[in-house]
């Protein structure tokens, strides 16, 4: 067993003799790969900045310009660009006056003085430095206008609508019963400020016979005032008047 094992461990010695012989082998291989690793890696980074550096001259420059500092527009023949002269400035010359003849001389005119001025553009009233105005001119002062009535088909805003006071039945037609005829009249009233109608109108009617009747009646109506903004005011309300015969 001894013989067996002597035998094996001979067959697979590796030392320092084996060591020598593959360190040329294996120095070589790693040498070249780390060779190529650097070469790829350096190719990458020129690569690289090449295309930057490309891309950055690519890029528009814009330049502001003022308008004093353009050039005169080319020329649409393609000729070269007149130059305009710029003369430099010149000092003023003083005219000297030479006597002429009298006839030739031009009419002396007289101009008004600001006192003069102010006298002839001075308002109707005059002021004695104290404050107090005179007047001396008649002012036509006009009387206010009475309130007009409003227009009858116009919206009139109201804060509080005239509420009904008295209410008269208006009469019915003889000739309206006789025949047994019934309708409604809408009777539309211009109701003053202090509450009372001063105008009424038939807006809509199922027979003529009944409008005179229910006119009547809208004129005897008193309302309360209708408001706004505190203060009675004109407005026109709608009132029905209904005629039906007692069965």
């Amino acid at each position: 067993m001894t013989d067996n094992t002597i035998v094996a461990d001979q067959a697979t010695e590796y030392g320092a003799f084996e060591l020598k012989r593959l360190y040329p082998k294996h120095f070589s291989l790693g040498m070249a790969i780390a060779v190529v690793l650097h070469l790829f890696l350096i190719g990458t980074y020129i690569f690289i900045q090449a295309i930057t550096r490309d891309d950055e001259n690519n890029i528009a420059t814009v330049r502001i310009l003022k308008y004093s500092e353009l050039g005169p527009p080319p020329s649409l023949d393609n000729t070269a660009a007149q130059q305009v002269a710029v003369t430099a400035p010149v000092a003023p010359t003083v005219g000297i006056p030479t006597p002429v003849p009298d006839a030739e001389a031009p009419k002396e005119q007289t101009i008004a003085t600001q006192q003069e001025m102010n006298k002839v553009a001075s308002p109707v009233g005059e002021g004695n430095g104290s404050g107090g105005v005179q007047i001396t001119q008649d002012l036509k002062v006009e009387a206010p206008k009475e309130d007009e009535a409003p227009d009858m088909n116009a919206f009139t805003p109201v804060e509080k609508q005239p509420e009904v006071v008295v209410h008269p039945v208006p009469v019915y037609p003889d000739l309206a019963k006789r025949a047994g005829v019934e309708g409604t009249v809408f009777v539309k009233i211009l109701v003053n400020k202090e509450g009372k109608p001063i105008k009424a109108v038939v807006v809509k009617s199922d027979s003529e016979v009944f409008n005179q009747p229910s006119v009547d009646a809208a004129l005897k109506f008193v309302f309360t005032p209708a408001i706004q903004h505190k203060s009675p005011v004109m407005v026109w309300v709608v009132i029905p008047f209904k005629f039906k015969l007692n069965q």
